[in-house]
């Protein structure tokens, strides 16, 4: 990208959109919250080779993809059924037994290594500022009541106590106190030695997201159970991401927690880690100040052997535990639904591409 546009700081919205890949970006037809639109670069030539997730070969067969925004999950269903829409990106998990049984559609898991639910909290505020009182929420936590409700297909989930992803080269699942169990005794125990004085947390809840919508229902049911005081408010996606930047007291307009999901290959290893992005105030949501964790994240990039990064990853494993960086909810592997006249679809760690797609 230009210099002009790389400089930009993180602060503010990049005004110009300027690729040199298979699409165009067509700003004039931009909708906000409705419609994006892409044409094909008459300009782009694709490499000669097979086409392989993000990388190889990228042949485009559209002059135009329309990236269409609808936030109902039932109009989105009924979308697809009507052939207004070829493709859900990520339909509603309640919806995946009704899609796998409707004539003329299809749902194919298009991200093998899927994504991870993760609770995140806020470093600069109490009563999450106390180590203890981070700890005896991660004892709150219980993995299979998020994948029940959230997702609620055996098939679809798995339990993961380890930071990183389950299946992946630094994945370690002895995580001490951390049993992805809940415990809501223990919990209780360890908010009274902690001092915990019944500050209310401040929950933030994005009622319009599908994936994550039912999450912050069961983190209010598990603090409240280990004696947490919990305010949980709700907002669409836009006033959750402004407010989740906002650095300010909770009863000022912050928050205390919020819960997510991630792409199993984003929080791969240590360095791409955002929950490990221990900077303070320069660092990710939260803000948490841990130089121990930046100093083994510099060690792990800097280590010659995969034995030696294996080694690395799991002191970093323990520092985040010990600090409780966020909690893992477990693993789930989300399905995009498509029209059977629609084939070609890459397999790409949980970012939709439409080179290669084509339709009969």
């Amino acid at each position: 990208m230009p210099a002009s546009i790389a400089e930009t700081p993180g602060t503010e919205q990049i005004k110009s959109y300027i690729g040199s890949g298979p699409f165009i970006f067509k700003a004039d037809e931009y909708k906000p919250g409705a419609l994006a639109v892409y044409l094909k670069n008459p300009k782009y030539k694709a490499r000669s080779e097979k086409p392989s997730s993000l990388a190889g070969g990228r042949p485009v067969h559209f002059d135009r993809v329309e990236w269409v925004i609808i936030r109902d999950p039932q109009t989105q269903f009924n979308a697809l059924v009507a052939g207004e829409v070829d493709m859900i990106e990520q339909p509603e998990f309640a919806q995946v037994d009704a899609l796998r049984k409707t004539k003329g559609m299809y749902v194919e898991n298009f991200s093998s290594a899927g994504g991870v639910f993760v609770m995140r909290f806020n470093f600069l505020h109490p009563p999450f500022n106390h180590p203890k009182i981070r700890q005896a929420a991660m004892v709150a936590m219980g993995q299979k009541a998020y994948l029940d409700t959230q997702v609620g297909i055996p098939d679809l989930v798995r339990t993961c106590r380890s930071i990183y992803p389950c299946g992946n080269p630094y994945a370690d699942e002895n995580t001490g106190y951390f049993t992805g169990v809940a415990n809501p005794a223990k919990a209780k125990d360890m908010l009274k030695e902690a001092g915990y004085d019944g500050t209310p947390i401040v929950l933030m809840r994005p009622t319009d997201v599908p994936v994550v919508s039912k999450l912050p229902l069961v983190a209010k049911q598990q603090l409240e159970a280990a004696g947490f005081v919990v305010d949980l408010q709700q907002m669409d996606l836009a006033a959750f991401l402004a407010r989740r930047a906002k650095k300010d007291a909770p009863a000022q307009g912050g928050w205390h927690l919020f819960l997510t999901a991630w792409t199993a290959g984003d929080i791969s290893n240590p360095v791409s880690m955002a929950m490990l992005n221990a900077k303070g105030l320069d660092g990710w949501f939260g803000w948490q100040d841990e130089p121990r964790i930046e100093f083994l994240k510099l060690k792990f990039a800097r280590s010659q052997t995969q034995a030696d990064k294996i080694a690395v990853a799991k002191e970093l494993q323990q520092v985040a535990i010990e600090t409780a960086t966020h909690a893992p909810l477990g693993q789930f592997f989300s399905l995009a639904a498509m029209r059977d006249n629609v084939t070609g679809r890459l397999q790409t760690p949980g970012v939709p591409v439409f080179w290669n797609v084509s339709k009969k």
